[in-house]
C-alpha cells in the first residue's frame, strides 16, 4: 500500500472540495482498502466521510430515505424496513458476513467497484483498468455477464442496487455545488457504454442517501450463490409490485450479476402488467427477460438460474 493523506471533514461542502481528482471518499473501506492494498487504487487522500451531519439517518414520511452511512447490517434489522420494504432486507442479509455488514455502508455497496479476478489481480492490465483486453472473454468468465453493451463482461455486484432499482429508488449524489437525483438505472448507466466504468459517478461525486417511495408495492429478493452464506452472487433477482390478490401491477423485475448494470427488460414489465401470475406467465416472463442473453464458454449456467430465480421471486409476491 502506498503512503496517503487521511483526513475528516465535518461538513459535506468540505468533504467534495478536499478530494479532487488524486483523492477518494472513505466510509467503510470494505472496497476502497482492498484495492488500495493490491495496488489496483493508489489515491494521494483518503477523506473520511463516515462522521458528515445526517448521513447515518433512517426517516419515512411519503417516502423512505436512508442515509449513506446507515450500514448494511442497520438495513437487516430495522423492523419498519423489513416490513414496507422485504426485499431490500433481504438483498441486505445477502452481503457478506455479519463482521462485513456492520462496518459496510449503503453509498460503499452502491459505489463498489468490479469484482472480477482480472481486473483485481495486480499483475494485469485489464480493459477496465485501461488496458485493451477483457481477458475474461476468452478466458475464465464463469462469473461474468451475460449482457453488456461494451467489451468488458464484469457483472454488477451490488445486492442493494437490484433491490432499489425494483422499488424505484432515486440516489441522491453531491455533484459540485449540486444535490442530483439518479434513479437507479442512471447510477449505472455509464457502466453499460463505458469499459473503463463501474457506475456513472465521477471521482468528486458523493453519494448522500438514496429515497425509495412508500407506493403500497411489496417486494422480495432472491440470489444463488455457490456457497450457503457469504458469497457472491452467482445471479440475484428482485421484484415488486402492487399485489391483488394473484394479479400484479406496476411491476418491476431486476437482476443482477448478468450485466454491467442491474437489468431489467421494460416489455417484460409490460406484459405482465395487469397479469394474474400463473405458471406460464411467470415462465414467459422470464423468458422475455433472458431473450437477449449471449452466454460465454463457461457462464451459461447463468440462464437457467436466472429463470428460476424469476419465477421463484415473482411468487414470493404474491405467497
Amino acid at each position: 500500500m502506498n503512503p496517503f493523506q487521511y483526513i475528516s471533514p465535518h461538513t459535506v461542502d468540505s468533504a467534495v472540495s478536499l478530494v479532487t481528482d488524486h483523492g477518494r471518499f472513505l466510509a467503510g473501506g470494505n472496497d476502497l482498502l482492498g484495492e488500495m492494498k493490491e495496488y489496483i487504487a493508489s489515491p494521494k487522500l483518503l477523506v473520511n466521510v463516515k462522521g458528515l451531519p445526517g448521513t447515518r439517518d433512517i426517516t419515512s414520511g411519503k417516502s423512505w430515505t436512508i442515509g449513506t452511512n446507515v450500514t448494511i447490517s442497520e438495513i437487516e434489522e430495522h423492523t419498519e424496513l423489513r416490513r414496507v420494504f422485504p426485499g431490500l432486507q433481504q438483498a441486505a442479509a445477502e452481503v457478506g458476513s455479519p463482521q462485513i455488514r456492520n462496518v459496510a455502508t449503503v453509498g460503499g455497496n452502491l459505489a463498489q467497484h468490479s469484482r472480477c479476478w482480472y481486473y483485481r489481480h495486480r499483475d494485469i492490465q485489464c480493459l477496465k483498468r485501461g488496458g485493451s483486453t477483457c481477458y475474461a472473454r476468452e478466458g475464465d468468465n464463469r462469473y461474468h455477464s451475460l449482457f453488456t453493451g461494451n467489451p468488458c463482461i464484469s457483472p454488477v455486484v451490488s445486492n442493494l442496487a437490484v433491490a432499489l432499482a425494483a422499488l424505484e429508488a432515486k440516489v441522491i449524489v453531491r455533484r459540485g455545488k449540486d444535490e442530483v437525483s439518479l434513479t437507479i438505472p442512471e447510477l449505472y448507466a455509464k457502466a453499460w457504454d463505458n469499459p473503463e466504468a463501474h457506475h456513472s459517478l465521477g471521482p468528486a461525486d458523493l453519494i448522500l442517501r438514496v429515497q425509495i417511495p412508500d407506493n403500497g408495492r411489496t417486494s422480495a429478493y432472491k440470489q444463488v450463490s455457490e456457497k450457503a452464506s457469504f458469497d457472491w452472487a452467482l445471479v440475484s433477482c428482485a421484484a415488486a409490485a402492487k399485489v391483488d390478490g394473484r394479479k400484479l401491477s406496476k411491476v418491476r423485475v431486476v437482476l443482477g450479476a448478468v450485466a454491467p448494470i442491474p437489468y431489467q427488460v421494460q416489455t417484460a414489465h409490460d406484459f405482465l402488467e395487469g397479469k394474474e401470475l400463473t405458471d406460464d406467465v411467470a415462465t414467459h416472463a422470464a423468458e422475455m427477460i433472458l431473450k437477449d442473453a449471449v452466454p460465454l464458454d463457461y457462464n451459461g449456467y447463468k440462464v437457467p438460474i436466472a429463470q428460476a430465480l424469476i419465477r421463484r421471486t415473482l411468487k414470493q409476491l404474491v405467497g
